[in-house]
């Protein structure tokens, strides 16, 4: 039995191993990383052998940090890495390139429907019934999308809210507001069975799941990198915030908002914790912009959002398709009966 792990902005690490009633019996761990002393490769493989079967990723980890000399350097890789590799042989864990993905292109919605499709596809991905899927998002008007946990009343300013005519709506995954009108960022949604992140933890699942955008970006020109725990980031500031839920079911939601350009003055006016944040940044005057993927590439959104699809679909296999009128008619009930009513929107005043 085999598995494999890239370490984002690391190295591959390979693991071969034989099982013997329930256990672990033989392991050989191999890759393009460094490591020294070169015994210490012994070290490693012998502290896999006699675990179960079924050992968590973590248990790896431990098992072979207890046995690593105290001058053991591990460099692009790490015993958590070889966890993960080793639930992969064993068939706990899957990799990108075990599934094809469902490649949805912006279709252009009421943005209250992309929080409900969120729900919808992760559920069809849970009964069987859909594969994972990567999707953009475009809207028709502008919305503010609230993560799941925020406070209501700290995060809108009621007054300003409604001067510009701006909707509020919370969506299911946590971290902070979405201040959102047409065109003004990128939005993509990733929906994968939880089988691809199986052994990573929150954190590490954010970078591991990002790791094909930061390949993307790198194309268009941006040198990002990722924040833990959950921010892009390019020399010039953050790119990118991205949030994420573990669903029943055995599914991962994840998506990623990246301001393309933004309206700082009218977002500051929406926005109560936004002031705080934007005015650490130094942005308190008149006029102000946030917009670093159209400033730092150069580029029309329509364009970037097309080089992302173009890039994933280099990598991964996928199929391009567009929202089936069983999902749109799933998602617009989900809008009337859960998104737009007062009791979801204001769960946590």
């Amino acid at each position: 039995m085999r598995g494999e792990y890239k370490v984002p902005g690391g190295k591959l690490v390979a693991v071969e191993l034989e099982t013997d009633d329930g256990r672990i019996s033989e392991a050989h761990v191999s890759g393009d990383f460094f490591l020294e002393p070169d015994e210490a490769l012994e070290d490693i493989n012998a502290a896999l052998v006699g675990l179960p079967a079924d050992a968590r990723a973590d248990d790896v980890a431990a098992s072979i940090a207890s046995r690593l000399p105290d001058d053991a350097q591990l460099i692009g890789f790490s015993p958590e890495a070889v966890g993960i590799a080793v639930r992969r042989a064993l068939g706990h864990a899957s990799r990108w390139e075990d599934h094809t993905f469902d490649l949805i292109a912006p279709v252009t919605l009421d943005p209250r429907m992309h929080v409900a499709l969120d729900e919808v596809l992760a559920g069809e991905v849970a009964r069987g019934e859909a594969g994972p899927s990567l999707r953009f998002w475009d809207w028709d008007r502008p919305l503010v999308v609230m993560g799941s946990f925020q406070s209501y009343r700290n995060e809108i300013d009621e007054e300003g809210r409604r001067r510009h005519g701006i909707d509020v709506v919370r969506r299911i995954t946590g971290g902070g507001a979405m201040f959102m009108e047409p065109g003004n960022c990128i939005t993509y949604s990733l929906v994968v069975p939880a089988s691809l992140v199986e052994g990573l933890s929150f954190q590490r699942s954010y970078e591991f799941l990002d790791d094909w955008v930061m390949g993307a970006l790198a194309e268009l020109g941006i040198r990002a990198r990722y924040v833990p725990i959950n921010d892009i980031a390019s020399d010039q500031g953050k790119i990118a915030g991205a949030a994420q839920r573990r669903l029943a079911g055995g599914v991962v939601l994840h998506h990623v908002t990246m301001a393309y350009d933004i309206d700082a003055d009218k977002m500051l006016e929406v926005l109560r914790i936004g002031r705080e944040k934007m005015s650490d940044k130094g942005t308190r005057s008149a006029n102000k912009r946030v917009d670093p993927m159209r400033s730092q590439t150069g580029l029309p959104r329509e364009q970037i959002i097309d080089s992302f699809l173009r890039s994933f679909e280099s990598r991964y296999a996928v199929t391009r398709r567009t929202y089936t009128q069983t999902e749109l008619d799933a998602a617009a009930t989900l809008v009337e009966t859960k998104f737009s009513t007062p009791a979801w929107t204001h769960r946590i005043p």
